[in-house]
């Protein structure tokens, strides 16, 4: 996946952070104080702004987080962008919306540092009315169908629901499981997320969501040698 240049704010001096989080981030400003606030101590917060308009960066520079610019729209891009800028030796992604507590990764991180999984992922688990619509657990399932035939895969989420163009996740993991990856999947509560879901709001962006996404998984598996 190509991405455009993206600008990272310097790292400030000092060793390595052992974790980063990306936190791809659109018009969050409402939600960044809770999530920067749940950042575990030591780890590194790489909000990437990906055209915000509410003052997004402001919050999040405001808050310690160190900024990434991300011109070109989309989820993926976001992603590739913070992973592209990211220096630690485990790197976490995480929505900015407030639907997750990025303190939930610790765990995960752990079982990463023990040498159990190569690549750990969450299971949500809605706490509230409206966390996750029926509009986008349909969805979700439906994918998780495609991915168990194209791997072999026995996951039941997988995550945020973005259309191809921003569909960082799935390709992220289909490409771990060609290279052998070792991927695990655990539980995290699911809250209701500030604001309303810029891609799987209603059920035709869930649909477009799942019919461009259901694409990575028609692609041949990636050649030998190449990682996630």
């Amino acid at each position: 996946m190509t991405t455009s240049p993206s600008s990272p704010e310097p790292p400030p001096d000092g060793p390595a952070r052992s974790v980063d989080v990306v936190l791809p981030c659109l018009d969050e400003a409402a939600a960044l104080p809770w999530v920067l606030r749940r950042i575990p101590p030591g780890w590194r917060a790489l909000v990437v702004d990906n055209g915000s308009t509410d003052g997004s960066d402001r919050v999040a520079r405001e808050l310690g987080a160190t900024v990434v610019r991300e011109a070109r729209r989309g989820f993926g891009a976001a992603c590739h962008a913070g992973l592209t800028a990211a220096t630690a030796e485990i790197v976490c992604f995480c929505d900015c919306d407030a639907s997750l507590d990025p303190s939930d990764l610790v765990p995960f991180v752990d079982e990463i540092r023990s040498g159990a999984a190569d690549l750990v992922l969450g299971r949500r688990r809605p706490r509230g009315r409206g966390a996750w619509p029926a509009h986008a657990r349909a969805g979700n399932a439906a994918l998780s169908l495609l991915l168990r035939r194209r791997t072999g895969l026995r996951l039941r989420d997988l995550g945020p629901l973005p259309a191809r163009r921003s569909g960082y996740p799935l390709e992220m993991v289909v490409r771990a499981a060609d290279a052998g990856w070792r991927i695990t999947e655990h539980d995290v509560p699911y809250a209701p997320r500030t604001g309303a879901s810029k891609v799987t709001g209603t059920w035709r962006g869930t649909y477009q969501a799942v019919r461009d996404m259901s694409r990575v998984l028609q692609e041949p598996p990636a050649r030998e040698g190449v990682t996630p």
